[in-house]
């Protein structure tokens, strides 16, 4: 990797932590409060309640993300020589990935081989059933 192309994914990520730090955590109000008191409608509560759900896992992939960003810009700033290299293998990860995620860690084989499914799938095929 080129010192621009550094320079460059480094500019990414300091926009990334920019945005990823900037915006509050959503936050849903339930609309009960105790197992007595009921506010609004009672129809509404599996809504809020998916609601709630959502906004929790947004809030969690963010802390992820962040993490991931800060740990990369450290690895930018500590080892410039090795950022940019699959931590699996030590091959490099292709610009473009790293243009798309700057906080990639692994290039996109190792990566597919770690999201592969594991073990059977559920889904069947056309042939099992004749």
């Amino acid at each position: 990797m080129t010192p621009a192309q550094r320079k460059q994914i480094a500019r990414l990520l300091h926009a990334l932590l920019t945005e990823l730090t900037g915006r509050p955590p959503k936050k849903i109000e339930p609309n009960r409060t105790s197992e007595v008191a009921v506010g609004g409608d009672e129809d509404e509560q599996p809504l809020n309640e998916m609601l709630q759900s959502i906004a929790s896992n947004r809030n969690r992939n963010s802390a992820q993300t962040l993490a991931q960003v800060r740990r990369a810009l450290a690895k930018l700033e500590e080892e410039p020589d090795d950022f940019g290299v699959c931590e699996n293998c030590g091959e490099d990860i292709l610009f473009g990935r790293l243009k798309a995620m700057p906080f990639a860690e692994l290039c996109t084989e190792c990566q597919a081989k770690l999201d592969a499914p594991r073990g059977p799938t559920t889904r069947r095929k056309i042939t099992d059933y004749v």
